[in-house]
């Protein structure tokens, strides 16, 4: 029998991948779609069973190849850029490949994870997996939502698991193949290093300078709580995954420039005394972002904790320390 993993070379995918090798398992079916190549690396120190294409993958499945074979289906693989402007393909890779596979696994019984998202909630102040707080910005959150919308619609039809996980600001390791969408923590990373400070956006929508608020979550936890559901079969639902507790942009980048001055021995400084020595600025929120930029995101677990799942969520300076250390060892 085997996992099925879909967008296996991507962040959140090859996390997953590794966490279950961590767990003894390796028959594993890594599906993605390596045009961009140095995704690859990702999965260079994991162990699986094969490599398919999406295409091939997909085709393989409506044949009937996969029947009797499946475990679970974590279906991580997506465009993930909230920029994109292409519709179509946006829909044809979110809403209509997911749906395949959701069919697909509805019939054979077999328990489905994917990857929804923070981004349905839109400009929205409260972060409950309700209808009337779902608002989309743009055409990336609503292929996540109308997935979501489809998920209500069947569910008192269901035969077996299904888990759709809101993610919101995940940071952490494998995620440098991302480029400009990769998380803040990883482009303060590379800002600190190269220029010795880090830039944010100046304040928006009410906000002070670097104070507009995220619920930024650690790839740590994200793989945790996958692996809960796979683990208990029996819960179900849409969830937030983020930790319930929003933070600034400042406080990212503080601890981001604490980590790394701690690696050389120096000692922590306050907000205030890295604005003084101007090892944090800050630079004019870009014109393209105004009206499509969540300014606040903090989940709602009370859904997730439900389910049982107790284990408390790593804060912004922990999960930043971890991270960190990761880059400075192993910079991928």
């Amino acid at each position: 029998m085997y996992y099925i993993i879909t967008g296996a070379a991507g962040f959140i995918g090859s996390n997953l991948v590794k966490a279950l090798n961590q767990r003894g398992e390796s028959n594993i079916i890594a599906v993605d779609n390596l045009k961009q190549a140095d995704k690859f690396r990702n999965l260079a120190d994991c162990e699986i069973a094969d490599y398919l294409d999406q295409a091939d993958f997909l085709r393989k499945l409506q044949e009937g190849f996969f029947d009797g074979l499946i475990s679970a289906v974590l279906h991580q693989g997506a465009c993930s850029d909230t920029m994109e402007t292409d519709g179509r393909y946006m829909m044809e890779n979110n809403y209509q490949f997911t749906l395949e596979l959701f069919n697909y696994c509805q019939g054979e019984e077999i328990p489905f994870l994917y990857a929804s998202s923070a981004a349905v909630y839109g400009g929205s102040s409260v972060f409950k997996e309700s209808p009337e707080c779902e608002a989309p910005l743009n055409v990336y959150a609503y292929s996540k939502l109308l997935f979501d919308q489809i998920v209500r619609r069947r569910w008192h039809k269901r035969s077996a698991q299904i888990v759709g996980l809101r993610y919101f600001n995940v940071y952490g390791a494998r995620e440098a193949h991302k480029g400009r969408m990769a998380s803040v923590a990883y482009h303060f990373f590379n800002q600190y290093r190269d220029q010795g400070r880090v830039k944010l956006f100046e304040g928006s929508s009410g906000y002070a300078d670097g104070e507009q608020l995220r619920d930024f979550v650690s790839i740590e936890d994200v793989v945790k709580v996958n692996m809960y559901f796979l683990d208990n079969p029996e819960q179900s639902g849409i969830f937030n995954l983020g930790t319930g507790q929003a933070q600034s942009f400042n406080a990212m980048a503080a601890a981001t420039i604490n980590a790394l001055r701690g690696a050389e021995n120096k000692p922590a400084l306050t907000l205030a005394e890295l604005q003084k020595q101007g090892l944090i600025s800050y630079i004019p929120f870009p014109e393209q972002l105004h009206g499509k930029y969540q300014s606040y995101t903090q989940a709602d677990l009370s859904a997730l904790r439900e389910t049982g799942y107790a284990e408390p969520f790593l804060t912004v300076e922990q999960g930043v320390a971890h991270y960190m250390n990761h880059l400075l060892n192993s910079p991928t």
